[in-house]
């Protein structure tokens, strides 16, 4: 269990320690955002490439993508108070993503066609489309090629997308998770809080006694003063 005393709290202007984590503003993380690629993307494969109605693939293939993102975004919203949500949230995001990545499996293996990544004469080709994909964030980077790409392209590129986004969670939660045994929870950020507080007024009582000994000090130097000058006035 981390010591309280050692827990590094932010703090408000007026110096009282917050118990809250400094906020994460997962829009600007990486993963994030190819995770908001992958819907889109999920999305605009569905539509082209499988039957719009009478196959559940479509709807289970769309809420996995959209599981991926709004878990990310939900556990590093409540993460701010609470290491536990953002862990649990965090850990539905990666099982969704792999959910995902199985199910683009499956369409090639179905559809007969390749997996970049495990055939040798499509080595180059994959390497190309990963670089891509780890390079480029954002849906504008890829929302034009759409309407172009065959299914096998698409397939491969959400493939490379999810492998991404799962290395780099993992990493992402790894840290975390050294900083969860460092820093521990809400209870003991609490704990923290109110022994900061409590030396705090510690140190302000201190301050107080010292400064209230001063001016006692001053009050006895000037009745003395007084004094001497009413003797002097008298002789």
């Amino acid at each position: 269990m981390p010591d309280p005393k050692n827990i590094n709290l932010r703090r408000y202007d007026d110096g009282t320690p917050s118990i809250m984590r400094k906020a994460t503003v997962y829009t600007d993380l990486h993963f994030y955002r190819k995770s908001d690629v992958l819907v889109q993307l999920t999305k605009a494969f569905c539509e082209r490439f499988l039957p719009k109605h009478g196959d559940r693939t479509v709807d289970q293939m769309v809420q996995a993508a959209r599981s991926v993102k709004q878990n990310i975004a939900e556990g590093l919203t409540d993460g701010q108070t609470s290491f536990e949500t953002e862990i649990k949230l965090m850990g539905i995001a990666k099982g969704s993503n792999q959910e995902l990545l199985e199910d683009y499996q499956d369409y090639l293996k179905q559809h007969g066609l390749n997996d970049w990544a495990k055939a040798g004469h499509m080595r180059q080709r994959y390497d190309k489309l990963l670089a891509f994909c780890r390079t480029h964030n954002d849906l504008a980077d890829y929302a034009p090629l759409f309407p172009h790409m065959t299914d096998e392209e698409m397939a491969n590129t959400a493939i490379s997308l999810c492998h991404i986004v799962d290395k780099t969670m993992t990493s992402f939660m790894a840290k975390r998770d050294r900083e969860f045994v460092e820093e521990g929870g809400v209870r003991e950020r609490m704990t923290a809080a109110r022994l900061d507080m409590r030396d705090t007024q510690k140190q302000i009582i201190a301050q107080l006694e010292q400064e209230n000994a001063a001016l006692k000090a001053r009050i006895e130097a000037l009745e003395r003063e007084n004094a001497a000058l009413r003797g002097e006035r008298k002789l």
